[in-house]
């Protein structure tokens, strides 16, 4: 999404810094700027506006309603954009607003102190992207008929994505990723287009079990290419979680195919609460399995470090709006630092998602010990043949780079 086309609402009870923000946005292109100098006066924009504000830029110490009390109610009233604190943070304020947000279920994504720098705002507007998501998702949904169509044909294709580990280089874990191939034309679909008209139409296991069949017969073939041990990650939605004969109906499906849960990663998106009992007993019937579990994105979702500590994850995620530009933002250092001190306590794998730059693979480097890594800067995700010409090449660069 271009900055043009962005919604921005500003809250600080500062006139100069409401005229610095629109200045520096309006610098960035940013054509649709809201600024208002109260939190009430901010929430009663979000709710009369007609169209939803993408991010939020807000102070912490106003009147009447300070920022955490802002964020509240915008956890209450749903707010899915992201939010950026204009305030100067120490460490520990920074760790726990975060905290605070994820239990009101908002996104904290970043934090700009005073005062306000053109690049502090450009970055939170790029990290927005990696939240929010380019134009090129924003494609249209695919119709009903559509993917009864791609389901039946069996047009479900597994693309696949490595997780390596910074220090040895090797691969860790590869992770399966949908995609809609048409045997007619061969376009290929992002999931952006067909994951959510599926829940919607609860058809979502029947799409990821097409897709985990698959994988697993492939699994073999990728084996042979490697000479060390590796395992396999596939995404589940909280709503499949519902379900909870899913860890019976995914071993089976490994029993088929000689498979183990023990082979396999179930990665559990944060784009909803885990708070249902049927959700949490799946969870645990997963693990009781043998798979092991990881929680994807974190970082944008609702989950806090206590439910983090007591739910039985092998591996976390951390979101790529974290990990883009981490570099030179102070928030997402402070963040990754702390969920990798959490991830070496409670003896967790941890994975850095979103790696796109050199700068932010150079910044990394001071956790290669404890870290994974997945990103375009390191491999797209791939169909089966062209990932395995990405393993001969990527072993060779490591074999010629020991």
């Amino acid at each position: 999404m271009n900055n043009r086309s962005r919604r921005i609402l500003v809250v600080d009870d500062s006139q100069a810094i409401l005229i610095v923000m629109q200045a520096i946005l309006s610098e960035l292109d940013v054509e649709h700027i809201t600024a208002v100098d109260s939190a009430t006066k901010a929430l009663e924009k979000i709710k009369q506006s007609p169209y939803p504000f993408d991010a939020i830029f807000t102070d912490l110490n106003m009147p009447e309603m300070d920022g955490m009390e802002f964020i509240r109610h915008l956890g209450e009233i749903h707010y899915p954009g992201g939010i950026i604190i204009i305030s100067e943070m120490e460490n520990r304020i920074i760790d726990l607003a975060a905290n605070l947000a994820r239990q009101h279920c908002t996104h904290l994504i970043g934090n700009i102190a005073k005062p306000v720098q053109l690049i502090d705002v450009e970055r939170n507007l790029k990290k927005l992207d990696s939240f929010v998501g380019t134009e090129e998702e924003y494609e249209q949904p695919i119709t009903e008929d559509k993917l009864l169509e791609a389901i039946s044909q069996h047009e479900i294709t597994p693309f696949y994505q490595p997780k390596v580990h910074r220090g040895t280089k090797q691969i860790k874990s590869i992770e399966v990723l949908a995609r809609i191939v048409s045997k007619n034309q061969g376009q290929v679909m992002l999931p952006k287009r067909f994951i959510g008209v599926a829940e919607d139409l609860d058809l979502v296991n029947l799409l990821t079990f097409q897709l985990f069949e698959k994988a697993a017969t492939e699994f073999q073939l990728i084996r042979n290419e490697l000479n060390y041990p590796f395992k396999l990650a596939f995404n589940l939605s909280p709503i499949q979680l519902n379900d909870t004969s899913c860890p019976d109906k995914l071993a089976l499906i490994l029993e088929l195919n000689r498979l183990k849960p023990q082979e396999v990663i179930v990665e559990i998106t944060e784009n909803q609460p885990i708070v249902t009992s049927l959700q949490l007993e799946t969870i645990n019937r997963l693990r009781l399995r043998g798979f092991d579990l990881a929680l994807d994105d974190f970082g944008t979702g609702f989950t806090n470090i206590h439910q983090l500590k007591t739910l039985p994850f092998t591996e976390i995620k951390i979101d790529r709006s974290l990990i883009t530009y981490i570099e030179s933002d102070r928030f997402s250092q402070v963040l990754v630092d702390s969920l990798i001190d959490i991830a070496q306590n409670e003896q967790l794998d941890i994975v850095a998602e979103g790696i796109e730059r050199i700068e932010e693979l150079q910044y990394l480097e001071r956790y290669k010990f404890s870290l994974l890594m997945q990103g375009y800067l390191i491999s797209r995700p791939k169909a089966l043949s062209e990932f395995v010409r990405w393993i001969h090449s990527w072993q060779r660069m490591i074999n010629s780079n020991p």
